[in-house]
């Protein structure tokens, strides 16, 4: 079966924390920094033939701090940081709300949505992120969860790899899972 008919591979990747520092909760353009590494990341994955999906909560939007047009602004603002570095993300996926949804991580609305939106196979998927919602969201999936710029006081199921960079955990997932 070729790759059309069965769907592309997914990398799924935590925004805040993972792919931009995570500065609380980020409604402005101007917080948007992207963190080291990340761009040649997004690169790697790209070239092993992985579509990378941004899921991430946003609930500042419920919280009232900012307005879900804000959030669509940052997520421009970090493709166009990514674009000057060479790199790029597929698609972005955001949660508005603080609970009552199956789209909230580590419930796995936005990643099906994701998957049934850009035929891809989740099978052969990964979630890179940070924090523990992010390794439960790849554990209610089924799919390797890599840890990356792990948070002091780390609560969430055990991770397949933990890594001090997004860059570090592809390179590991690209070298022993993938290959």
């Amino acid at each position: 079966m070729s790759e059309t008919a069965r769907g592309k591979p997914a990398a799924f990747l935590d925004r805040d924390g993972t792919l931009m520092e995570d500065s609380g909760f980020v409604g402005d353009p101007r917080r948007v920094r992207v963190l080291d590494g990340v761009a040649p990341a997004l690169i790697a994955l790209a070239d092993a033939g992985f579509a990378r999906i941004v899921v991430t909560n946003q609930s500042g939007v419920a919280r009232g701090f900012f307005g879900e047009p804000d959030v669509v602004i940052v997520n421009h603002a970090l493709k166009d940081e990514l674009a000057v570095r060479g790199a790029a993300v597929d698609a972005f996926y955001y949660c508005t709300h603080l609970q009552g949804c199956e789209c909230r991580k580590p419930l796995p609305g936005l990643v099906l949505r994701a998957v049934a939106e850009h035929a891809l196979d989740l099978r052969r998927s990964v979630m890179f992120g940070d924090r523990g919602g992010d390794i439960a969201l790849a554990h209610n999936l089924g799919i390797p969860g890599i840890l990356v710029n792990e948070l002091p006081g780390y609560d969430g199921p055990p991770p397949l790899h933990r890594a001090r960079s997004l860059r570090e955990g592809v390179a590991f997932f690209l070298e022993s899972v993938h290959a």
